[in-house]
């Protein structure tokens, strides 16, 4: 029968969640505490529904036509998709067989180093990793982790030469500094695998998601960054030689 997923959700025409049209299959469960976080509703492990490679390809395949016109594919998203890493690995296999392109957003959670770990970026065309913050201590306070674990996934995608694009929200008050942006660009700029940052403006849009589970928005009141601030970060990366978009 295969590897059961916990599958939050899908969304079948995405275009934000890399190239092309694209089918977008949410997984259930979630380690970190994001403050700013637009799926609140997937950090539960236990929640989701259970769902087969084979009845998720049957979904896939019927889009086909639009990936194709699109250069779009698939994307394994979240909650976090790493941790569920055998159902990953499985299902983009399945979408290599069909030559569907196939991509992996992550926050790069990763806690051990087994063989599946290389089985299932083997199967991937693209990684989108999160760096939501070099400084450690700001990091654990925006996400509640450290981030030496996803700093460490970076390395190793940049190892194996894995097309790497790195995400970087900027949140007002933790990441819309200079210096912020320029310890992320430095850390980047030897990495040849890392094609772009797509720096992406805090949104409150998962606002409501918070309240309807009954708790508090912990970033209630903050803006989004104003045109100026992406366009100084910008500049930042750029002065590195690293691209960077939004």
């Amino acid at each position: 029968m295969g590897v059961i997923g916990r599958v939050h959700s899908w969304e079948t025409c995405g275009t934000v969640d890399g190239p092309g049209i694209r089918f977008i299959a949410f997984l259930q469960g979630c380690l970190m505490r994001c403050q700013y976080c637009h799926n609140r509703d997937t950090w539960d492990l236990e929640g989701g529904k259970e769902v087969t490679v084979a009845q998720l390809m049957e979904q896939v395949l019927s889009y086909r036509h639009f990936f194709e016109a699109s250069g779009g594919g698939v994307t394994a998203s979240g909650g976090e998709a790493v941790l569920q890493m055998e159902f990953v690995q499985e299902w983009f296999a399945a979408c290599k067989a069909e030559g569907i392109h196939t991509c992996l957003d992550t926050n790069g959670l990763i806690r051990k180093y087994t063989p599946i770990v290389d089985q299932m970026l083997d199967a991937t065309d693209l990684v989108m990793l999160d760096i939501k913050q070099m400084d450690d201590d700001v990091h654990q306070n925006l996400v509640g982790v450290s981030n030496k674990r996803p700093l460490e996934f970076a390395q190793y995608l940049a190892k194996r030469g894995q097309k790497t694009w790195i995400r970087y929200v900027v949140v007002p008050g933790f990441t819309d500094d200079d210096a912020s942006a320029e310890q992320l660009a430095r850390f980047l700029a030897p990495m040849k695998n890392v094609e772009k940052v797509e720096m992406l403006p805090y949104h409150e849009l998962g606002k409501h998601k918070w309240e309807a589970l009954g708790e508090a928005y912990p970033l209630d009141g903050v803006s989004p960054p104003p045109k100026e601030t992406m366009e100084r970060l910008k500049a930042v990366f750029q002065s590195h030689g690293v691209n960077a978009v939004y």
